[in-house]
């Protein structure tokens, strides 16, 4: 796929990983749209980088606020083409430990903001990226980039909810590829390791040389830019499809 020309949309693009995936589709030549419910970054980023990205309130775990998103993508660009699904909550409580069994309410707001919200803007964008013209002479229409995490395969210790959520996203790659095949949508999933996200701004310095030591090579967190590049080139091959893709200098969680 040419990026250049084509809309991309970015859930969680107001910040993190989602805010370097806006700029790298922006300079290759796409026009954005960003999905937060952070209003004053996503409108300060807006102010920033132009009219070619346009700013939507929108909550990926409810139905009717993914919908208006997606609508005015259509009035705003008129089309979809790529998809990238970043917004996601974390959790730390175990099944069963010193305040009791984990709370359901905790549990579901995991899976209903990191899996089921992931899922909502999938349908939805799909839906869209099928009205396309083909963009090549094999019915290529459009692209699905979510995002889980190393810890959907290695969780650890206090992240049954959040492994749960992300485990469901590396889950569904294959079969909603499968899916979305005849309409020429490809999706794939990012799966990175420990990246230097605004989070890690506050931690200890020894905290995040402790965390950098478990990296296998290179000895550093990964950086926010390096998730974006390979959105940038999941959506530019076209022979990458149904793949979960590790971005993570090799590591492989312990238990804590």
């Amino acid at each position: 796929m040419d990026i250049a020309g084509k809309v991309a949309l970015v859930t969680g693009g107001a910040s993190g990983l989602g805010e370097a995936t806006v700029r790298a589709y922006v300079e290759k030549g796409a026009s954005v749209a960003i999905f937060d419910m952070n209003v004053e970054r996503g409108e300060k980023l807006v102010k920033e980088l132009g009219d070619k990205v346009a700013f939507f309130n929108v909550n990926v775990a409810d139905e009717a606020s993914v919908e208006n998103g997606i609508a005015g993508i259509m009035e705003k660009f008129g089309a979809l083409h790529i998809c990238n699904n970043y917004a996601g909550i974390g959790s730390a409580a175990k099944t069963y430990g010193k305040n009791g069994p984990h709370a359901m309410s905790a549990y579901k707001t995991v899976l209903e903001v990191n899996l089921i919200g992931t899922f909502n803007v999938c349908r939805l964008a799909a839906e869209q990226m099928a009205k396309n013209e083909a963009y090549n002479e094999h019915g290529g229409r459009g692209v699905i980039i979510n995002t889980a995490s190393v810890a959907g395969y290695e969780g650890q210790i206090g992240q049954v909810a959040y492994s749960a959520s992300k485990g469901g996203v590396i889950g569904m790659t294959l079969p909603m590829a499968r899916d979305l095949a005849p309409l020429g949508i490809r999706v794939n999933t990012i799966v990175p390791g420990l990246i230097h996200t605004p989070l890690f701004d506050s931690a200890p310095e020894q905290v995040v040389t402790a965390l950098s030591s478990m990296v296998v090579n290179p000895k550093r967190l990964g950086k926010p830019a390096e998730i974006a590049h390979l959105s940038v080139m999941m959506a530019e091959n076209e022979y990458l499809n149904a793949e979960c893709i590790r971005l993570d200098g090799g590591i492989r969680m312990q238990p804590k």
